[in-house]
């Protein structure tokens, strides 16, 4: 797994207008290809009679899907420069959409690569990204006695807690950086007097 990825903060347009043309570019956080082709259908109901609604995905954090559509204009000027822009920025499970809206003036194939990345480049700087980390999923268990004090331990050492479950034992999920789950192991041990149950499960990414 990649150690970390960056994707877009929300889901946002931007609007570009080059030579009479209107631009907009949609984006947003997409965790299956299945998400990015919804959200590019919505987009092209929300604007029927647009010129172009050309799109670029990147789904995976380590780019293992990547697609792009010029949707009518000439091969290559407009699907491709924005995937580049998505790829150039390191962007994962995000989709975009431009949205052209001709103005009378023709660009010419250079012309449209630098509007449909370049648009694609102010709408990440608009909208915003945020990097996600790798990290491990660890279960705690604790008694009830023990588990208001130890979660406010974790929060204090600026510990990833994720859930907080109470049954006849707590369990308090947390996710670590692979190089703290051995130092964690120790404080857990010496916090809790050997006291609470420790489980180290799989991987996921967080914010970081």
């Amino acid at each position: 797994m990649q150690e970390q990825y960056r994707t877009v903060a929300r889901a946002g347009v931007h609007e570009a207008e080059i030579n009479r043309s209107r631009f907009l570019c949609a984006l947003a956080p997409a965790a299956t290809e299945r998400e990015a082709q919804d959200f590019i259908a919505r987009v092209r109901k929300e604007h029927p009679t647009a010129s172009h609604n050309c799109f670029a995905y990147v789904i995976g954090a380590d780019a293992s899907v990547q697609k792009a559509s010029d949707d009518g204009e000439p091969g290559g000027t407009a699907g491709v420069p924005m995937l580049q822009m998505l790829m150039r920025r390191e962007v994962r499970y995000t989709v975009a959409v431009v949205t052209r809206y001709y103005g009378g003036v023709k660009l010419g194939a250079g012309g449209l690569i630098r509007a449909y990345g370049g648009v694609v480049g102010e709408a990440l700087d608009a909208v915003g990204t945020i990097t996600r980390r790798r990290f491990r999923l660890a279960t705690v268990t604790v008694d009830h006695q023990r588990a208001g004090k130890l979660e406010n331990d974790l929060w204090a050492t600026g510990r990833a807690v994720r859930d907080v479950r109470y049954a006849e034992a707590v369990t308090i999920e947390v996710g670590l950086p692979e190089a703290d789950v051995e130092p964690f192991r120790a404080w857990l041990a010496d916090t809790t007097a050997g006291m609470a149950g420790f489980e180290v499960g799989g991987e996921a990414y967080g914010d970081a």
